[in-house]
């Protein structure tokens, strides 16, 4: 019996691939920052490279948002869940922060 307290998305084997490399990459830029500071990089040099980590969770973002409104929104609009559209605000806000 699943929980009906948390939401679960069911993803393709090639979407949580894309997912996860996108990820596995971010991650590798913060290691790398992690590593400039380690060896005293110059402060410019630091938020040059935060900036691109910055930008690629973006990407991310936008996305994992995209797939959430062609799939998770439009089915439960489809199912009348119109409480839907009130998360999708939520979450729009929390990116827009």
């Amino acid at each position: 019996m699943q929980c009906e307290c948390h939401k679960t998305k069911v993803r393709s084997q090639d979407d949580i691939k894309k997912l996860i490399h996108r990820l596995n990459r971010i991650e590798g830029q913060i290691r790398g920052i992690r590593g400039m500071v380690e060896k005293d990089a110059y402060c410019t040099d630091v938020l040059v490279q935060v900036a691109a980590a910055n930008a690629a969770l973006n990407a991310f973002s936008r996305e994992l948002l995209a797939d959430h409104i062609r799939s998770c929104v439009v089915q439960d609009l489809q199912q009348g869940k119109d409480d839907v559209i009130d998360e999708l605000v939520a979450t729009l806000q929390k990116l827009m922060k």
